[in-house]
């Protein structure tokens, strides 16, 4: 049994102390960009909510208060206040607003309630009635009782509790891979999620526009605790050289692999791309833009206990690496580096391909990268468009599209000139 919040025995003044500060640094940092939500930071006790950290912990700005399975993986956290804040800003929400979130453990759903005020409403819900049952103590014990809590499956929300004409935002805060959520937003309804694509994650805000989901906003990379339930989804896993590499495919297992360990084992063709970064410039808008151009893509990654050497540069444990795969051949995103920028080093994309069609596929994985540095690179996010499958024939599309189970998922990269293309 959840055992009852107790308190921390810390004055009051020092956790208002430590939550002005914290606010202050999500407003210093732009993850606050609005009175509203300022307000709603210096208000809502983060540390009620979590009180097997510290006080100290509990106003970190970081991810805390994980409650693990047995298996030791983790299945409900407090997310980081800038992330908070982030989903809370591109929620658009404003008083009298009805609000939904999915993935509950209390101080989202009380920023929210500080936000949308009397007039307004939330309701918070999660597969776990551990997580529930602490999620109801917090925000009692905080004063924000009239959050209406609910134990239930996040991919099947009960019809009763959506107000009439919809939500005016669903919050995910569980990574998702898919968008079942449509229908529960009213018109104009922002729905924030965290979603998978091609193995990385990120937070991205729709609005719903008649029968489809449309993304004109940034996205932001980030990462949460899995979908349970009905909106689970694992990944396929292709172990080769005996557990050295892993080949992690979202869709499925597309083509032959049967090959691969003798292939990998075998000679590598590098294609150098002429494209750089430095250290902390952020690259993950190429990768989504590779993996969703290129067929047949998965994630490669290599067990550091088993690493021979075969897969070099290693991709990071954090960051799979991107691989096209075609008649027995694979290539692979990798850099290199290639220069010192002051304190920082630069970087060079490079591609390494292995098996018969190794050069192929090396080649072509290099020139999308050289596209996408003269086209897109300067240009921003994509525009987003969520169609449901129902609806696909109807809403054809001739550029870069990822199926999952209820939508299609149809991507416009702005270029560099001010035109998108599909």
């Amino acid at each position: 049994m959840t055992p009852p919040i107790v308190p921390p025995a810390v004055p009051a003044e020092t956790t208002a102390a430590l939550r002005h500060a914290l606010t202050d640094q999500l407003l210093d940092d732009g993850w606050i960009r609005t009175p509203a939500v300022e307000a709603a930071f210096r208000a809502v006790p983060r540390e009620a909510f979590v009180p097997e950290a510290s006080v100290a912990d509990a106003y970190a700005n970081d991810v805390v208060g994980r409650i693990y399975d047995a298996s030791g993986q983790a299945v409900s956290s407090v997310s980081a206040p800038w992330l908070q804040a982030d989903m809370l800003e591109s929620a658009r929400l404003a008083q009298g607003h009805h609000i939904l979130e999915i993935g509950s453990r209390g101080p989202n759903a009380a920023l929210a309630a500080e936000i949308v005020g009397a007039g307004g409403s939330v309701t918070t819900l999660d597969i776990d009635d551990e997580v529930t049952i602490r999620a109801r103590l917090g925000l009692r014990a905080t004063g924000y009782d009239h959050v209406r809590v609910v134990t239930a499956d996040g991919e099947h929300v009960p019809r009763d509790l959506v107000p009439h004409g919809g939500f005016d935002a669903v919050i995910v805060t569980a990574e998702a891979w898919d968008l079942p959520w449509l229908d529960l937003l009213a018109e104009g309804g922002r729905l924030v999620v965290p979603l998978r694509i091609h193995g990385l994650v990120w937070s991205i805000t729709f609005t719903r526009r008649g029968q489809l989901l449309e993304c004109e906003d940034p996205f932001t990379v980030c990462g949460f605790v899995p979908m349970r339930g009905a909106g689970a989804h694992t990944a396929p896993l292709l172990s080769l050289r005996g557990g050295e590499i892993g080949l992690r495919f979202e869709d499925g297992t597309p083509v032959n692999t049967a090959h691969l360990d003798s292939v990998l084992g075998g000679p590598r063709h590098e294609v150098r791309t002429g494209v750089t970064v430095v250290d902390q410039e952020p690259f993950d808008r190429l990768q989504l833009y590779v993996a969703t151009v290129l067929p047949h893509v998965a994630r490669v990654s290599v067990d550091p206990a088993l690493d021979t050497g075969v897969v070099s540069p290693p991709p990071r444990s954090h960051w799979p690496a991107i691989v096209t795969l075609q008649d027995d051949s694979l290539a692979r995103l990798a850099w290199v580096q290639v220069a010192q920028d002051g304190e920082r080093r630069r970087h060079e994309f490079v591609v390494h391909g292995y098996g018969p069609a190794a050069k192929e596929l090396a080649t072509r994985m290099a020139e999308h990268v050289r596209h996408f540095d003269r086209e897109h690179r300067a240009a921003g996010y994509p525009r987003l468009r969520a169609v449901p499958r129902s609806l696909a024939d109807d809403h054809p599309t001739d550029g870069p599209s990822v199926l999952k189970q209820h939508v299609r998922l149809d991507f416009s990269w702005p270029t560099q000139t001010g035109g998108s293309t599909r």
